[in-house]
């Protein structure tokens, strides 16, 4: 089994649409993906409506998380999307993303930039806006050669001289939320400094000690050294450890399945999770 548990459409930042991404997913041999897209399940329902035969698709979400002023991304899989407190919390981090990249279009434009907020929100369409559109309007503009390129101090990234904070959970209650709707957590990318500060390992064994279930080890961010730490961290934590593209579709280089989780390990997330279960396809339409 071929099996992505990371993957973004444009109810978030990705650029292809939910029912198109699956439709990819199973071009690419994948017989299992996730949609994880940030802080909303908006593209679960297209996704589902439109899964190819021979493809399962596994809801979930991004969770924007923070701790002590660093980013934290929280995977969680297959949680009941209408507990209605988790639900509120998604809903308080989505209304605060207009206002923070507006704020961040006026950063940029301090800067020198000649960004306007109608650019950005024509790139995010009817998507989550957040840093992955203002960083696409960078690239339009000429100012980064890259999207990657925008996430440095100099524009985007955590502490950055255009970055703007917007309302983020802290990632033990992203744990104790998602585990109340039924719900398994994965830490993204915990070792990605490109993208600027991280989660130190201690902060990762009491995120653990807490009910966390795993950590995301197999990612473009992390080389070979990187990926063999985190393994080595999440055998001492009991953590179980999950491979994934992190798709954007254009948005980013990386593909569907060029990182996948170990078919044992998908069983166990499977059966710890009890708010929602995989949905296998049964040929869907062509959206």
């Amino acid at each position: 089994m071929r099996i992505d548990l990371h993957a973004h459409s444009t109810a978030s930042d990705g650029t292809d649409t939910p029912a198109g991404l699956v439709r990819e997913a199973a071009a690419a041999g994948l017989d299992v993906v996730a949609l994880t897209d940030h802080d909303t399940v908006g593209g679960h329902a297209e996704a589902l409506a439109a899964l190819p035969a021979g493809l399962t698709l596994v809801t979930g979400a991004e969770l924007s998380c923070r701790l002590d002023g660093t980013g934290v991304h929280m995977l969680a899989y297959l949680f009941d999307p209408e507990e209605p407190e988790l639900a509120r919390e998604r809903e308080l981090v989505r209304d605060d993303r207009v206002p923070r990249a507006r704020a961040m279009v006026g950063r940029l434009r301090e800067l020198g930039v000649d960004i306007t907020w109608e650019q950005v929100a024509r790139i995010a369409g009817d998507g989550s806006v957040g840093r992955p559109h203002l960083a696409t309007a960078l690239v339009e503009l000429g100012v980064v050669p890259t999207v990657s390129d925008a996430f440095t101090p100099d524009w985007l990234a955590d502490g950055g001289r255009a970055y703007a904070e917007k309302h983020e959970l802290d990632p033990f209650d992203a744990v104790r939320l998602v585990k109340a709707a039924g719900g398994v957590t994965v830490l993204a990318h915990p070792a990605a400094v490109k993208r600027g500060r991280c989660v130190p390992e201690s902060a990762i064994a009491e995120l653990a000690a807490a009910g966390l279930d795993g950590i995301e080890v197999d990612h473009m961010d992390h080389d070979a050294g990187t990926r063999a730490r985190l393994r080595g961290l999440a055998a001492d934590l009991g953590l179980l450890t999950t491979g994934s593209s992190d798709y954007h579709g254009s948005r980013k280089t990386c593909r569907l399945g060029e990182y996948t989780t170990d078919p044992e390990i998908y069983g166990e997330i499977t059966r710890r999770a009890t708010g929602a279960f995989p949905v296998p396809g049964a040929g869907g339409s062509a959206r």
